[in-house]
């Protein structure tokens, strides 16, 4: 047993590798971000169908479904078009350092939805963590436009992951995925018919490209996702919220060894991203304590 979490917390920390080298792609990738994201939810949907048709899973779903599913398609296109707008106009350390930001707008997104009360605690953690990069935004003036993007596509991811957390009640993961990535690529599909963007340059692709795009949305997108859903059926919450933190940390070493000089940035710069990281890790901390003590109440309850 021990042995068997021991793979599955490697494969987890494999995994969140691999979603911090989504941005490095991201900032490889010369093509601009609407058409990059088209193509890779493009080939993710394919991918994705591979995995049905291999696994011979029904592609059924219900009408409620369809609507919810085409709603939460444009807002994760969206939430990756500005991604990766944030990345081409700044750099990929700029990006991630404020899409942490997502746990703050989690904490006020979140009540709406789940109809509880706002946490006074997680709202705290959400203004140091505002703290931080307004000591980045403050003395990095020639990365506003970037933290700008990357904040948008933060609000965005989630308003995407609680809207998530609805629907997982009702269907698979991998079902959800699937028609989520499918509208996502209609709805950008459109936007692209109506600004009479594809051309014969939009197609002309080289071929290094090619091979990121294959990699991005193959094994960053399609693989990334089912592998995930497989491993947090193994480990606890905490330990799955945990390790997801590290990925700005992941991806800022991995920018820093591939991009050199782009990603040095300024000691005002780390000490913003340092106040930013340490308050997510602490909240995932936090959270932990508080699902260990209502487990333990429930044990303590049901000997009672």
């Amino acid at each position: 047993m021990q042995e068997n979490n021991f793979k599955n917390y490697v494969l987890l920390h494999f995994i969140v590798f691999i979603w911090g080298f989504t941005a490095i792609l991201g900032a490889l990738i010369t093509i601009d971000a609407i058409p990059l994201v088209w193509y890779r939810m493009l080939l993710a949907v394919l991918f994705i169908a591979i995995y049905f048709l291999w696994k011979k899973k029904s592609f059924k779903v219900d009408r409620e479904g369809i609507l919810k599913f085409f709603f939460t398609g444009v807002v994760i296109a969206l939430h990756w078009v500005f991604f990766f707008k944030a990345i081409k106009v700044s750099n990929v350390s700029v990006a991630l350092v404020t899409m942490s930001t997502g746990a703050f707008f989690t904490a006020l997104i979140e009540p709406v939805f789940f109809k509880r009360k706002i946490n006074t605690l997680e709202m705290f953690l959400g203004l140091l963590v505002i703290a931080g990069l307004y000591i980045i935004f403050n003395f990095e003036s020639q990365y506003k436009l970037g933290i700008i993007y990357a904040l948008i596509a933060s609000f965005l991811g989630a308003l995407f992951a609680v809207l998530n957390g609805l629907f997982i009640k009702k269907y698979t993961a991998d079902t959800i995925s699937f028609y989520q990535l499918f509208f996502g690529v209609i709805f950008i599909t459109i936007y692209l018919l109506f600004t009479n963007s594809f051309s014969v340059n939009f197609f002309q692709i080289t071929a290094s490209d090619w091979l990121y795009l294959i990699v991005l949305s193959s094994i960053c997108t399609a693989y990334a996702f089912i592998a995930s859903v497989q491993v947090m059926k193994y480990l606890s919450p905490y330990t799955v919220m945990l390790t997801i933190n590290l990925e700005p940390i992941y991806a800022i070493v991995l920018a820093l060894f591939i991009f050199g000089d782009k990603e040095q940035m300024s000691s005002t710069f780390y000490l913003g991203a340092f106040i930013v990281l340490f308050v997510v890790l602490l909240n995932g901390i936090i959270k932990n304590r508080g699902i260990l003590k209502e487990k333990f109440q429930q044990k303590w309850n049901r000997k009672k």
